[in-house]
């Protein structure tokens, strides 16, 4: 496996969420069919899961397709549904050798059964990995979550920003409380939330990148860990010299 190139400083370990954008927009460049870009996309996602642990990420979020997505064209999103299933079967078992938890994040009523059988399957035979925590997010709407986390608050004896993200998590169909992202990665040129961890950007760093999704190399994953750790980040607060 390839070793990372960043200091040990740089590797502690942070969550990155990525808008895996332009995969239509590669395919139609090369002249070939959209799904041959969702392909190329998968490609993509087995390279950046590989390099996420030695590129100091320990929860690495991928927006997979959102609960709009269901308004593109049959064939592509039956292309899509067979895709993630073939995906969830073939790396369920690669992820449980490389200590890799999986969670498929957002609605399930209206995925294929077959591909919940996946899902299942691989949360349950990932369940122990404890080197990177991956989410997908599939039929995943930030705004959806958020409300039907709202209609669980009466079932809550107090109500602070914790016990709402663990909210956010029950509704995720996650095991844990939604975390905070400290780096939101988009590629494809756009510049854009596009309904995709709402509450859990409020302090997020962002970074775009005008490469398609299944041009997106290691090496610029760990540039934009790289440009993250660079920055200060103040929460609100003001900076340690002025401050004091």
């Amino acid at each position: 496996m390839k070793q990372s190139t960043l200091t040990q400083t740089e590797l502690h370990g942070i969550h990155v969420a990525i808008i895996m954008d332009g995969n239509g927009r590669w395919a139609t460049q090369r002249g070939l069919p959209r799904v041959a870009g969702h392909r190329a996309g998968v490609e993509t996602v087995r390279r950046i899961v590989e390099a996420a642990p030695n590129a100091g990420i320990n929860i690495l979020t991928l927006y997979a397709f959102s609960s709009d997505n269901w308004k593109r064209p049959a064939p592509e999103v039956t292309a899509l549904m067979q895709l993630l299933r073939a995906f969830l079967r073939r790396e369920a078992v690669r992820c449980a050798r490389h200590g890799i938890r999986l969670e498929v994040l957002g609605r399930r009523d209206r995925l294929p059964a077959p591909v919940v059988e996946e899902i299942i399957r691989a949360e349950k035979l990932t369940c122990q990995g404890n080197r990177l925590h991956l989410r997908i997010a599939v039929d995943y709407s930030s705004r959806d979550a958020i409300l039907q986390a709202v209609q669980k608050i009466a079932t809550l004896p107090e109500l602070t920003r914790d016990t709402f993200a663990t909210l956010l998590g029950q509704v995720h169909n996650s095991q844990s409380a939604a975390p905070d992202v400290d780096l939101l990665i988009r590629t494809s040129g756009e510049q854009r939330l596009s309904d995709f961890l709402l509450w859990e950007c409020a302090y997020a760093e962002f970074f775009f990148t005008k490469s398609h999704w299944p041009d997106f190399q290691v090496t610029e994953l760990e540039a934009a860990v790289s440009d993250f750790r660079r920055r200060d980040r103040r929460f609100g607060a003001l900076p340690q010299a002025v401050a004091s």
